[in-house]
């Protein structure tokens, strides 16, 4: 009787994270490659393969967890991987090959899926915090000087920038962050992982970041205030003005309109 879940060194009671975790970390310690393509690497490669194969389906799991508590599993399944006969090491070693490299496509697609969610989430925050520093450095009067069209295309591009900003903060939260309401559940429901972050931090952080970021620019924008308004001053304001909540949410769209652009360019150039 084989038991997957000594297999994987889990708990029969582990969520499919842990598994998926188990299975990810042992199957770098045991792929052939990195034991000089031994026979017992090979046989303890397939087997964890095996485990994960059954436990990662929800299907496939309870059914394995009904006949294992009855006693009814045989080694069946599993006989290829110990045999010594040349045919089945030879699908045995196919069979590692093609799992392995299952294996590399799936990390590599879900390293580069994290790395993306991630940088939708750092991209726009830190053009909000960089913009609201220059806004205060500067004190741009771009609307104040704008005819009605351009104070058209300005509204416009702060309602679009306020929308899109807010799109892509809620689909960070929903990924980083909890709150206590999730926290509370989590006593009574399995979840997939711990988010690293509460709600209420990541928001702090943002108005605190932002806020910080435009005093600042504001002290800054002080201090050079003679060399910076003697010049231009039309276009720039010796004082705060509303109208500058309006630029950071603007620059926070242009920002990701560009990355996303960069990003369909890579993806033309060197297409998965």
């Amino acid at each position: 009787m084989v038991d997957y879940y000594k297999t994987l060194k889990v708990s029969p009671k582990a969520s499919p994270a842990e598994i998926k975790s188990a299975y990810r970390r042992l199957a770098r310690k045991l792929h052939p490659d990195v034991n000089g393509n031994s026979k017992t690497s090979g046989q303890e490669f397939a087997a964890i393969a095996r485990a994960y194969e059954v436990l990662s389906n929800p299907r496939d799991r309870a059914g394995y967890d009904h006949r294992f508590s009855t006693g009814s599993i045989h080694n069946s399944h599993d006989s290829v991987f110990a045999s010594d006969n040349p045919h089945a090491q030879k699908l045995r070693q196919m069979a590692i090959e093609r799992r392995y490299n299952e294996i590399i496509d799936q990390m590599i697609a879900e390293d580069r899926k994290e790395t993306l969610a991630l940088q939708k989430a750092v991209f726009p925050t830190v053009a909000l915090f960089v913009t609201s520093f220059f806004v205060g450095v500067f004190k741009p009067m771009i609307w104040s000087n704008s005819e009605v069209i351009g104070k058209i295309v300005l509204l416009t591009l702060f309602s679009v920038g306020v929308l899109h900003l807010f799109r892509r903060l809620h689909s960070a939260f929903e990924k980083y962050t909890y709150d206590y309401e999730d926290l509370h559940d989590s006593i009574f429901e399995e979840i997939p992982a711990p988010k690293p972050y509460s709600r209420f931090t990541a928001i702090a952080f943002l108005m605190i970041g932002v806020g910080f970021s435009f005093g600042a620019g504001m002290i800054l924008g002080n201090y050079l205030e003679t060399s910076l308004y003697s010049v231009n001053s039309p276009i720039f304001s010796p004082s705060f003005s509303f109208e500058f909540v309006f630029y950071p949410p603007i620059v926070a769209l242009l920002v990701d309109v560009m990355h996303e652009i960069a990003l369909k360019f890579e993806r033309q150039t060197h297409p998965a």
